[in-house]
């Protein structure tokens, strides 16, 4: 038997809400549906905290052409980089520090034509940016 925790259904639940808005927001505009079905697309969170508390934000990015997130451009072109590989981004060259404060990276959708599910805990937002760049700047 598997038990789920309130905090993980809320999770999933908003999840399935913010794809099935996604998805009707997509019927709803021939030329966004034409951009969604056949390109490249991915739907990010990230989530701060532990499982006991957690903050999750989260937002489809479209690269063609990009929108859907604050970065977009800059998102999609470190994507095309490394044809959708989130791992084979370069880390930047930074300090972050020592500090452990946990951050959930994941981003799942197609890429090239290819699907990309993508999950990554992090200690702290700075080795977050300095591991993923653009892609998981959800703040803008």
């Amino acid at each position: 038997m598997t038990y789920t925790s309130s905090a993980t259904a809320v999770r999933r639940a908003a999840h399935l809400g913010l794809t099935a808005a996604a998805l009707l927001l997509a019927a709803a505009s021939p030329a966004t549906a034409g951009s969604f079905a056949g390109g490249d697309h991915l739907y990010l969170t990230v989530t701060t905290g532990d499982g006991r508390s957690s903050d999750t934000r989260g937002t489809l990015l479209l690269c063609d052409p990009p929108q859907g997130h604050g970065r977009a451009a800059e998102a999609c072109a470190q994507l095309d980089s490394v044809g959708g590989d989130i791992d084979a981004l370069a880390p930047a060259d930074v300090y972050c520090p020592m500090l452990y404060a946990p951050v959930t990276a994941r981003a799942g959708g197609q890429w090239n034509g290819r699907p990309v599910e993508y999950r990554r805990t992090f200690s702290n937002s700075c080795v977050l940016r300095a591991r993923t760049g653009a892609v998981f700047a959800l703040d803008g």
